[in-house]
């Protein structure tokens, strides 16, 4: 399949008042189009300076991020999901999905209206149009606060810790609602998550990050049996491939502090 990301040799560091630090070291890994992927890694090692890239909030201290075919960051492909729904309580859901499309104020403002109606009610939260946040259960919410990343239409969606605010009953669920919806829109995704199980859920691939400096210690290409996060956590192989990942993370970080 095509590749929508591709890193090559990234590398980045930042200065702090007393060194220079190094986050990633020579990172290379591609992302297919309409393909799932997860970084896994120790933490702090840097997964979330890759979205921070991968969005154009920072720029790569070495090496090239081609996106979509492109050596540079279109910021319009890109849609951002972070760990809180960052939804504002004073206005209503419909004035939520919005905000983007009011802010940006495209040419074809109307159209994409039309498409934010059409994913609420193809999501069951038309009825909640003209409700406030507060009316929302915490799995609601977040699927609020995907469905406006998706009404900018963009080609990859960047999902920093997204469930890591659930309880663990409703974060099974709304996995399960969230790849849902990524699925059939047929969209591009990279997930940042320190759950292992998560992550072999909901992937296509997962990428294991070494400590910090990161570098791509393991690429994981996953294809477990059922149609849903919570029912490929049944897959045979599910343990086998917890146990694999859970156990080159705990090598480094032993390898970290030793």
């Amino acid at each position: 399949m095509e590749n929508l990301l591709t890193y090559e040799n990234v590398s980045y560091f930042y200065q702090t008042k007393n060194d220079e630090i190094f986050a990633l070291n020579n990172v290379n890994f591609d992302v297919e189009k309409e393909s799932f992927v997860s970084l896994v890694g120790p933490s702090g090692c840097g997964k979330t300076t890759i979205l921070s890239l991968t969005a154009g909030l920072l720029k790569a201290s070495s090496g090239k991020i081609i996106l979509d075919g492109e050596d540079r960051i279109d910021t319009n492909k890109i849609g951002y999901m972070f760990q809180k729904d960052y939804l504002f309580e004073w206005r209503t859901v419909w004035k939520n999905i919005t905000l983007g499309i009011e802010i940006q104020k495209p040419k074809n403002k109307e159209e994409k209206l039309a498409f934010a109606e059409e994913l609420l009610k193809k999501y069951d939260l038309y009825g909640f149009k003209n409700k406030k946040p507060r009316a929302l259960s915490g799995g609601m919410r977040q699927r609020v606060a995907l469905i406006r990343t998706l009404a900018l239409e963009p080609k990859l969606l960047l999902l920093d810790e997204p469930f890591s605010a659930l309880d663990f009953q409703t974060r099974l669920s709304v996995c399960d609602d969230v790849y849902e919806i990524i699925k059939s829109e047929k969209k591009t995704a990279i997930l940042v998550t320190h759950d292992i199980s998560e992550a072999i859920s909901m992937s296509d691939k997962i990428i294991v990050l070494s400590a910090r400096p990161a570098t791509v210690k393991d690429t994981i290409k996953l294809n477990l049996q059922g149609e849903t996060p919570l029912k490929k956590r049944e897959d045979p192989t599910f343990a086998s491939l917890f146990d694999n990942i859970w156990r080159q993370l705990s090598n480094e970080k032993q390898a970290k502090t030793n």
